[in-house]
């Protein structure tokens, strides 16, 4: 039962991360009915202060058209309402120009354009917004009035920048903003500010942190794996007698010190550290997001940072094979030498390895299975997140370690008294 637990609760980690990963980067545009205009511009009609504007262009016309790059200067014309009348404001991006390109949308389909760069400098206070699209038709047209368009300009739905709420300020100020200055803080005090040795410095200091949870989890874990031939012979005793196998597995674990909820409780603890990371990384090291730094580290200049670790991965970008496949078979390792028990265990429980043969079975499935999942999902993330994670697992496989080597000494030491 407890081995089923266990899975799961990989299961469960691994789910929990990939949907809430999923849910914020999706970007919630509204659909609104096509207006009959050759281009729709669609925004969300609200957003939070510091929430990453994007905007939906949909291409209603039997050609290609291309939406030039304009950086360092903002994508489209943004309008502010002010006093009643709107208000043109731009903003210059100090870097990532490099990364910019043109946006082409085919004929029918929809692209999204991000603010990511000039959100904050353009965004940051509360009010009413619009953006306006500016293409030259790809056909001259000619009106009585004027000889001929050159350009045609399609405007956006009304949209608000709201105040921030409850929950968003607990995450900026409880998790995002202490781990984004932690990592600027490493970073510009480590020689040639190498933002890889920086993630691994805080990766050790965040599983640190942890340390206590963690390993008490591990050696709960440890210690149910110890207690699975008692607990199988109490579901033997009381065959069919559910209340009774309950009781007499508590009393199980009330002897032996066990909490069979503790195990879960870190692998949650790291979920906000993950996330926080992520974000981090995926828009954290642009200069608009500077006023998120405290104090002294605004004046540290975030372009200076060096996102090529080893001159071999680019950490701001995906690495779908090398990365993926290493995180994977570091996760293996731990998930098997979580699962592995002591020579002369598997030798005494000759008999009880029988009656949980299907459960050990699907311990040898998600042994495989687990780290393919977390392979696909570092496949899918910044490599900057996939160092974390293989950084974490390593740090996780020294502690599995010594926790299995603790709980034989112990179990040992139990053996001993009570011959």
């Amino acid at each position: 039962m407890k081995k089923k637990n266990s899975i799961l609760q990989y299961i469960i980690v691994f789910l929990v991360v990939y949907l809430t990963l999923s849910f914020f980067l999706k970007p919630g545009q509204e659909e609104t009915s096509i207006s009959g205009a050759d281009f729709d511009v669609i925004v969300k009609k609200e957003f939070s202060v510091d929430e990453l504007v994007t905007v939906q262009i949909r291409n209603n016309t039997e050609t290609d058209t291309t939406i030039k790059s304009d950086c360092p200067q903002e994508p489209l014309t943004v309008y502010n309402k002010q006093k009643g009348e709107w208000t043109q404001i731009t903003s210059t991006r100090e870097n990532g120009c490099e990364d910019s390109r043109d946006t082409t949308i085919k004929p029918h389909e929809k692209a999204i354009i991000s603010y990511q760069g000039w959100n904050h400098a353009l965004f940051g206070e509360t009010g009413t917004y619009k953006v306006e699209l500016t293409i030259e038709p790809s056909i001259p047209i000619q009106t009585p009035v004027q000889p001929e368009i050159k350009t045609i300009s399609y405007v956006s739905n009304e949209f608000e920048i709201k105040p921030q709420g409850w929950f968003g300020w607990l995450w900026s100020a409880g998790f995002y903003q202490p781990i984004y200055n932690a990592l600027i803080y490493i970073t510009s005090v480590i020689p040639g500010n190498d933002l890889g040795l920086a993630i691994i410095i805080l990766t050790l200091i965040i599983r640190t942190l942890l340390l206590i949870p963690s390993h008490r989890s591990l050696k709960s874990q440890r210690k149910i794996q110890e207690l699975q031939p008692k607990l199988n012979h109490i579901k033997e005793k009381h065959k069919g007698n559910q209340e009774m196998i309950a009781k007499e597995t508590m009393m199980l674990w009330k002897e032996h010190k066990v909490n069979p909820l503790s195990s879960c409780l870190p692998l949650f603890i790291q979920l906000p550290f993950l996330i926080a990371i992520f974000y981090v990384i995926q828009g954290g090291l642009n200069p608009d997001n500077v006023h998120l730094l405290y104090g002294g580290l605004k004046s540290f200049s975030l372009s200076s940072i060096n996102t090529n670790f080893l001159g071999i991965l680019q950490l701001k970008e995906v690495n779908v094979f090398v990365l993926p496949l290493i995180v994977g078979g570091l996760q293996f390792f731990q998930m098997k030498l979580a699962m592995m028990r002591s020579k002369k265990k598997k030798e005494a429980q000759g008999k009880e390895k029988e009656k949980g043969n299907e459960m050990e079975m699907a311990n040898k499935m998600m042994i495989y299975i687990m780290p393919v999942m977390i392979a696909v999902f570092t496949a899918s993330v910044p490599s900057g997140v996939g160092l974390y994670w293989a950084v974490s697992t390593t740090y996780g496989i020294a502690q599995q370690f010594i926790v299995n080597k603790q709980v034989t000494t112990e179990s040992s030491k139990v053996r001993v008294i009570k011959k």
